[in-house]
């Protein structure tokens, strides 16, 4: 690991002098992960956002683009990744559970905080990803996370598991299968279920105590946005910003959600 990120420092050495993206290979909990770093023009120092996407997304999603862009306009770098089993990630989508993606992102932060140019580290997350941003965040605390921005957090992902409910597919919640077909083929395994189900979402969110922003649509029907006001009552420094019948995915409304995201980082980042 350490020649590892040695190599790595030496690869980063020039992005001090324009912007880029570059991708990057992250030793992951089940694997190695790819990720991409964006880095803002004509800065020797930058704030970074490490970027979480959600359950069964990636790395190239249009929201995540769209937040990468917009930091790197406002002088922050950022790193998105895909979580194990995700995008171009190694590992198996069936041994994917919300801890091992805690764990990725984890080393993804490992890996961010040896990178000569950056001030600070800071986390963003939508859905699932919102709920290991909010995690990691309550790990690590404020010493070393800057702030916190939850997009669509699917802190319901616990009720779901415990109601034996997900995308539909419905099993015994007591007794789980080895795995839960989704769609498409695509299976969740019995660990998922099991792991979720007793998840300290909140009691571990509420560990940090810095600035966070939570961004949700009113016509969210996958997490209803009171998912959001559930975590604004645990921060004791959190806001929400609502916005009126937009779905999930922010379908249509990408950018806008990445500019709030990126005005309150860069608020809390610039200072």
């Amino acid at each position: 690991m350490k020649k590892f990120l040695l190599a790595l420092l030496m690869l980063l050495v020039p992005l001090t002098a324009s912007a880029q993206s570059q991708n990057l290979s992250i030793d992951g909990d089940h694997g190695k992960l790819a990720a991409v770093l964006q880095t803002p023009d004509g800065l020797a120092n930058y704030p970074l956002v490490i970027i979480c996407h959600g359950f069964t997304g990636k790395k190239e999603s249009p929201l995540l683009t769209a937040l990468a862009n917009e930091l790197e306009a406002r002088g922050i770098a950022s790193i998105r990744f895909d979580f194990n089993g995700h995008g171009a990630s190694e590992g198996d989508f069936q041994d994917m559970t919300v801890l091992n993606e805690i764990e990725d992102a984890k080393k993804v932060y490992a890996c961010a905080e040896t990178l000569p140019n950056v001030t600070s580290i800071s986390i963003a997350g939508h859905s699932q990803g919102g709920v290991v941003a909010s995690m990691v965040a309550g790990q690590l605390g404020n010493k070393k996370i800057k702030a916190v921005v939850l997009m669509a957090p699917a802190a319901v992902l616990r009720d779901d598991a415990i109601r034996g409910s997900l995308f539909g597919a419905k099993y015994d919640s007591i007794n789980p299968p080895e795995s839960v077909e989704i769609f498409n083929g695509l299976r969740v395994g019995r660990n998922y279920i099991k792991t979720a189900q007793v998840l300290p979402i909140y009691e571990t969110a509420e560990k940090f105590t810095g600035n966070a922003l939570m961004i949700h649509g009113t016509g969210d029907i996958v997490v209803p946005y009171t998912y959001s006001l559930s975590y604004k009552k645990i921060y004791k420094r959190g806001e929400v910003e609502l916005l009126d019948g937009v779905d999930h995915i922010f379908t249509g409304n990408e950018q806008r959600a990445a500019k709030i995201a990126a005005d309150f980082l860069t608020l809390q980042l610039k200072k």
